[in-house]
């Protein structure tokens, strides 16, 4: 009887891994930029794939260095999916809301961020360059000589 509780003890254990390790998460957060692929992949478990544009030119911040970040949307968020491609449609900024994963699991995606949650920001106002005052050009007699 005993060797039956322990068993069955250890079992709990096991499985209860599993399942957090399968279906819990590590942190949550925010991030935003500009999505530049989204592509569903995967041989057996699909799954969407994106990457995000932060930082950069068109982030008013004046450098050309932006960054990449990867993630992955379950097959299953249609709306999420449609806000996504709808962003890329347009150009549009977008604020994603995401989980991380503790693990990398081969049927939940290619990454081990989540995203969960679009919000399409909409276009920023385009950056003009400051207007400088350029002297008129001055005619020039070829007929003198130095």
């Amino acid at each position: 009887m005993r060797k039956w509780v322990i068993f069955a003890v250890f079992l709990a254990i096991i499985i209860g891994s599993l399942c957090y390790v399968t279906f819990g998460y590590y942190s949550e957060g925010k991030r935003g930029g500009y999505v530049t692929r989204l592509s569903k992949r995967g041989y057996l478990f699909k799954t969407y794939e994106g990457e995000l544009r932060m930082g950069g030119l068109f982030e008013g911040d004046g450098t050309m260095n932006s960054s990449q970040w990867v993630f992955s949307v379950s097959g299953k968020d249609k709306d999420a999916i449609s806000k996504l491609e709808e962003a890329i449609k347009n150009g549009h900024r977008v604020s994603l809301t995401y989980k991380e994963k503790i693990f990398q699991l081969p049927w939940n995606g290619d990454t081990k961020f989540f995203v969960t949650e679009v919000e399409v920001l909409g276009p920023t106002k385009p950056v003009t360059p400051p207007s400088s005052s350029v002297p008129a050009p001055m005619e020039i007699d070829t007929t003198k000589t130095l």
